[in-house]
């Protein structure tokens, strides 16, 4: 089993490094929030918001990163794929675990260089917080490919997956403390979309990033309790949903 999820595995980053315009626009747009946006800002806020972005910037990358396989799911059960799949020498078993394993690998890949950089811009942490954070990430990056693999399989349209996808990606950026502390988005959202900023694990892993490496906000067990509730539930959805999806194709 271990030789099937390893070959899926390999197949999907051959894959992931294909998308070289994606990848250069991904890192391009995480670059001017850092560099241009964040400096730019610093100025004109009462603290330094280059360092209080920097860990922002690495959980948004990570996020649209892991989010990729979800397009690549979604087009390959529309156009059959799957049936392609399931004649390969592989267990179903292995096939599903290689994909969801291969979209959290994809995230790491690319977050992890964002990590390094924010820690050049605020301090290094010590083996075991940087082990911490990498296992962090490493579970938000699987809870976001199983949201979008769930996500693509549910909804076989292109237009509608891609709306969806939009609609996710404004709530869970934008309504979490990548961008703002809780404190700012306190003063300008609704009660209920503050509580989602709380609990939204874009917040719980760009939040431990900064407790790590600024010690604000410290560390909390509500954060990890959160992260790790989201991460099983969408790893089981998407495990569970991709299964089903190639089940269906075979009927």
């Amino acid at each position: 089993m271990i030789h099937g999820v390893v070959a899926v595995i390999e197949h999907d980053l051959r894959v992931f490094f294909k998308y070289k315009f994606t990848l250069a626009g991904l890192i391009s747009m995480n670059l001017a929030d850092l560099l241009i946006m964040a400096v730019v800002y610093t100025r004109m806020v009462s603290f330094n918001y280059f360092q209080f972005l920097a860990p922002g910037v690495t959980a948004t990358g990570l996020f649209a990163a892991a989010f990729v396989i979800g397009r690549e799911v979604n087009m390959e059960t529309r156009r059959g794929y799957n049936e392609y799949l399931l004649s390969l020498p592989l267990r179903r078993a292995e096939l599903v675990f290689g994909r969801m394993t291969a979209g959290g690998i994809r995230g790491m890949i690319y977050a992890t260089p964002l990590l390094i950089l924010a820690m050049f811009i605020l301090k290094f942490p010590t083996a075991t917080q940087f082990g911490l954070m990498l296992f962090a990430m490493y579970l938000l990056s699987m809870g976001i490919s199983g949201l979008a693999i769930s996500l693509a399989v549910a909804l076989r349209s292109f237009e509608r997956f891609t709306t969806a996808r939009s609609l996710l990606y404004l709530f869970l950026i934008f309504c979490s403390t990548v961008f703002y502390p809780l404190t700012i988005l306190q003063q300008i959202l609704p009660g209920s979309l503050i509580l989602f900023a709380q609990f939204n694990p874009l917040s719980a892993v760009a939040d431990l990033i900064r407790g790590y490496l600024i010690g604000i906000p410290p560390v909390t067990g509500q954060s990890w309790t959160g992260l790790v509730s989201f991460s099983g539930a969408f790893i089981v959805a998407g495990a569970g949903l991709y299964r089903i999806a190639i089940e269906r194709s075979v009927r």
